[in-house]
């Protein structure tokens, strides 16, 4: 990996609501590593950078809304000339409950604007994403107040525990290989954590 990318909205009113997961769990991560972000007007982004032996990679946090996550994206993959495989996006997920963490390959947007907007502005799907389950509401027609509010106690605590697995194998994250941490990841879940969606 030479990007990882958290996904959310900037701003206090959002800080802790579901759609911010992906900031949640790369301020963990940076955090692990001693690291600080700081705002680079020129990428729209709160940035830091992760550099020990081989490894060199970005953790970058879009500050221009959900909705355009695609603008640093794009921006940082032109400068540093980076392949989409070299790419990893961290973000929330309503089809999957709360607790639960995996990490997929490839494929669309879900209906999450965040990524909608990185694969509509970079043309490709095939970066690596890092799902945070944060739960369904029930119905579509709920789903954008529900993801722009903050969950309850017992389900803040079930989200940000679900980090544990992957900081404790973040290493695994800047590698080429990582097969073994979606292994893990995906094989800790159990089936029912899917919901369908209504």
């Amino acid at each position: 990996m030479k990007l990882i990318v958290g996904l959310g909205n900037p701003g206090a009113q959002y800080l802790m609501t579901r759609h911010n997961a992906g900031f949640w769990l790369l301020d963990a991560l940076a955090n692990k590593f001693t690291l600080d972000f700081s705002l680079d007007k020129k990428f729209q982004s709160e940035l830091c950078r992760y550099q020990s032996g081989s490894v060199d990679c970005w953790l970058c946090k879009p500050q221009t809304f959900m909705n355009d996550s695609g603008i640093a994206v794009q921006a940082l993959m032109d400068y540093y000339k980076l392949s989409m495989n070299q790419v990893m996006v961290i973000h929330d997920e309503i089809d999957l409950m709360p607790g639960t963490t995996r990490l997929k390959e490839g494929g669309g947007h879900g209906g999450h604007n965040g990524l909608r907007d990185i694969v509509q502005r970079t043309g490709r799907s095939e970066f690596l994403r890092l799902r945070i389950g944060v739960g369904h509401p029930g119905s579509k027609d709920k789903v954008v107040p529900y993801v722009l509010g903050r969950p309850n106690a017992k389900e803040e605590k079930k989200i940000i525990d679900s980090f544990s697995l992957v900081l404790q194998m973040s290493e695994k994250l800047f590698q080429d290989n990582l097969n073994r941490l979606m292994t893990q990841l995906n094989k800790r879940n159990k089936p029912e954590a899917d919901i369908p969606i209504k």
